[in-house]
């Protein structure tokens, strides 16, 4: 809608605004109406009309089998949406339209913010079901005809009060009609089934609502008030009651078609088992961010007992069998291994999902390899972004990238020689509808003395570069090189699939 209206129209972004937040709420209008709308807004020369959104009803069979939005229309052709925007009045005149053998009612209302006409809705209503309306229908329609004046007047939507439309309450899950008073004109069988399992045991028609309401929440002490002005439809508001271990989600849209509150409409839904699975799910999130910590506890445990492990051989010296040296040395890479693994868990354990911002992970493996450095003759930096990774993505990278900064260290400079070692990513975007996400790459480059002559990675029997290896063509599905860089010293390269390709 965005791009239509810039394209084609002068209008502001305060009346842009406007207009979204009453595509956000005219589902409601279109239920009520049993009918499809369809927003047209007048061309910047005033010589057209182009529609820049469309809804249908839930309530009824479309009128329209083609999507509407971006249709251009010569002012004129429709003498209805010329009317309702000059006059600026509802506009109602004229016979039912023909469309694929199907008779539609249609109806234009003007669209009214601060005081000028932005444009109209096209109300269509397929009359091909049209049968004696029962009381329910009667009271839908007398609500939409409010609602319409409300829009034609400028008054509806009610500016603030939108809620998200994958949680309001729609008409099918319940609807009540209040005159002025607060008393239940009309209470759809949905919503009187939804108070008698808050513990209503009487009728709703004839009941003041706001109190009535307030009787079944489970208060002590004097009465919500607030509850019992929003039951009331005194003002546009939406709140959650709960009572005889049932949730019920109320909205109130005062009526006020001529600048007097008429009445009100409360839509409700019964949210019971909603909220039940969401405590559900909060209580499992709360357990995986329990486990993650434990297993980083449980890492950082093991680390240390490799730590007091690695002081004690080299306490006893070179004269321990196998070499103190040696050992002590293979005890400090295990200790780093296992760090590397519990800098994950620790982050898994700070978050909702099974995802992490792994830019935050390779800064701190970065600092973890570079403490190795003695004398801090080699700087550790990182360029680019990782982004966000799955959990089963960044424990292995994060081993690989520990290995890879550790080998630098090591082989890729001589004893006394200073030099940087620079990790560097980016994602490459896979295609839309391709079989995968995209790409990451990522590149290890060090100014050292390079590779040794005839050096071979693929099959060099360094522990090291063989998990490496395992690590990045076994579990991340990708591709490892390791070539000489430009000018000097060593490039390692990771080409790494994001998605369904890596598994």
């Amino acid at each position: 809608m965005n791009d239509l209206v810039r394209q084609h129209t002068d209008l502001g972004e305060n009346d842009l605004e406007w207009l979204h937040l009453l595509v956000s709420e005219w589902q409601l209008l279109s239920d009520l109406s049993f009918a499809d709308l369809v927003l047209w807004l007048p061309t910047r020369d005033g010589t057209r009309y182009v529609s820049v959104a469309q809804m249908r009803p839930n309530t009824g069979p479309t009128s329209y089998q083609n999507d509407m939005v971006g249709h251009l229309v010569p002012r004129g052709r429709r003498p209805l949406l010329d009317a309702a925007l000059d006059e600026g009045r509802i506009v109602r005149e004229g016979d039912p339209e023909w469309r694929e053998e199907v008779p539609v009612r249609v109806e234009s209302i003007p669209v009214r913010h601060e005081g000028r006409v932005l444009g109209v809705i096209a109300r269509n209503t397929n009359l091909l079901t049209v049968r004696t309306p029962s009381r329910l229908e009667l009271t839908y329609l007398q609500s939409a005809s409010d609602l319409a004046q409300m829009i034609a007047a400028g008054s509806f939507p009610y500016p603030g009060q939108q809620i998200g439309t994958d949680r309001a309450p729609r008409v099918g899950d319940g609807f009540i009609r209040l005159d002025a008073e607060g008393l239940v004109q009309y209470a759809s069988p949905n919503a009187l089934s939804a108070y008698h399992r808050l513990g209503l045991a009487t009728d709703l028609v004839g009941l003041p609502l706001g109190p009535a309401t307030a009787e079944l929440a489970p208060t002590r002490g004097p009465v919500d008030e607030s509850l019992v002005k929003l039951a009331s439809g005194w003002a546009p508001r939406e709140a959650e009651i709960e009572g005889n271990d049932c949730v019920v989600q109320l909205r109130a849209i005062p009526l006020k078609p001529k600048g007097e509150r008429i009445g009100s409409l409360i839509l409700l839904r019964d949210v019971t088992e909603l909220r039940r699975r969401e405590r559900e799910l909060m209580t499992k999130d709360a357990t995986i961010r329990e486990i993650h910590h434990r297993v980083k506890n449980n890492l950082q445990t093991v680390a240390a007992l490799l730590r007091l492990q690695a002081r004690r051989i080299a306490a006893d010296g070179p004269g321990v069998p196998g070499g103190g040296g040696s050992a002590k040395a293979a005890l400090d890479e295990a200790v780093r291994r296992v760090g590397s693994i519990a800098i994950v868990h620790e982050t898994l354990s700070q978050n909702l999902d099974e995802r992490v911002q792994f830019d935050e992970i390779a800064d701190r493996v970065l600092s973890m390899v570079a403490e190795l450095s003695p004398d801090g003759r080699v700087t550790a930096r990182r360029t680019g972004r990782f982004g966000i990774l799955e959990a089963e993505t960044a424990t292995p990278l994060s081993m690989v990238l520990s290995e890879i900064l550790q080998n630098a260290l090591e082989h890729a400079f001589g004893p006394g020689e200073h030099g940087t070692v620079e990790v560097s990513a980016r994602t490459v975007r896979g295609e839309p509808g391709g079989r995968q996400d995209g790409r990451l790459l990522v590149t290890v480059r060090d100014d050292g003395q390079g590779l040794p002559e005839g050096f071979d990675p693929q099959k060099a029997g360094n522990l090291g570069l063989q998990i490496v290896r395992t690590l990045v063509e076994g579990e991340l599905g990708g591709t490892f090189t390791m070539v000489p860089a430009a000018g000097r010293g060593t490039s390692v390269e990771l080409d790494l699939p994001l998605g369904p390709a890596k598994r």
